[in-house]
């Protein structure tokens, strides 16, 4: 009986953990109302930055965060999370409007999103817009 109750405890645990975790959207812009896409969504939602043939998930889409050359990509740009300087980097929020922090690699913001997955595009986002699929399962998997 005993060995039974084990793997439906674990599969009630996943089961919770999955259903648990909120979906985290990006808004950019000077008053954060411009959606720049999906940060936790699987690669294949086409509202994702990690699909890299949506708008928010593509290298060239103005309003991708991956764009190096577009105002929410850019290093240079006052919007943008890879900007060390920013202004107005992005907001991570949920649908209910809970805020997570700002997508920004300004280690010195007082309200910079420190979760893992941000983290890991802080320290990696230059390799990420150059192979985001890979980065995706490197990622999540």
């Amino acid at each position: 009986m005993r060995k039974r109750l084990v793997p439906i405890l674990l599969l009630i645990f996943v089961a919770q953990f999955v259903n648990a975790q909120k979906v985290l959207n990006i808004f950019g812009g000077k008053d954060h109302d411009v959606f720049l896409g999906c940060l936790n969504c699987n690669t294949y939602s086409s509202n994702s930055i990690w699909n890299q043939y949506c708008n928010y998930g593509s290298k060239y889409n103005p309003n991708s965060i991956w764009n190096a050359y577009g105002t929410y990509g850019s290093s240079y740009s006052d919007n943008s999370p890879f900007n060390s300087y920013s202004t107005y980097p992005p907001v991570i929020v949920d649908k209910d409007g809970n805020f997570y922090g700002y997508l920004t690699i300004n280690e010195s913001h007082d309200k910079r999103a420190d979760f893992g997955l941000a983290l890991t595009i802080y320290k990696y986002y230059d390799m990420i817009r150059d192979d985001v699929p890979k980065w995706y399962e490197k990622i999540f998997k």
